[in-house]
């Protein structure tokens, strides 16, 4: 459903959040590791982030990169999913027809509707911080590399 970059955009996000609740900044080698995700594209997706405002890094001996924790409520998944994949996952025809819409829809237009209003809800509706902590309200740790 989202494209490759926009998993390891969210992977690598998630990872960031987590480490910054701990008061870590993180490199693009260390997320890497932990998200299992190539150290070049690690870097290609962080620089988006950073540009994108989802993340901050600064350099140095105690630099990386990290995301202020008030900013964590404010932060919602579809924020890195339009960053990434824009807003085309929520539009056009699922089996690629031109002309399906809903006067002409295709065999799976109206099921397809249903999933992809549903999609971009959940991604309205969740900011970093809802993910990152357990229903018991504890953080839940992110190692994708295992």
């Amino acid at each position: 459903m989202f494209s490759k970059s926009c998993k390891y955009a969210l992977r690598s996000t998630l990872y960031v959040a987590t480490q910054s609740l701990k008061g870590i900044k993180v490199g693009v080698k260390d997320i890497a590791e932990n998200t299992d995700i190539p150290e070049h594209y690690a870097g290609k997706i962080l620089q988006i982030l950073v540009k994108g405002n989802v993340i901050q890094s600064t350099k140095g001996p105690q630099g990386g990169f990290f995301i202020e924790t008030q900013n964590l409520n404010k932060i919602k998944l579809i924020q890195i999913v339009i960053l990434f994949d824009g807003s085309n996952i929520f539009e056009g025809c699922g089996l690629g027809l031109k002309y399906c819409d809903s006067q002409l829809p295709c065999l799976m237009h109206d099921k397809i509707t249903v999933i992809r209003e549903a999609l971009k809800e959940m991604l309205e509706n969740n900011t970093l911080h809802n993910m990152i902590f357990n229903k018991k309200g504890d953080l839940f740790e992110i190692y994708f590399s295992r």
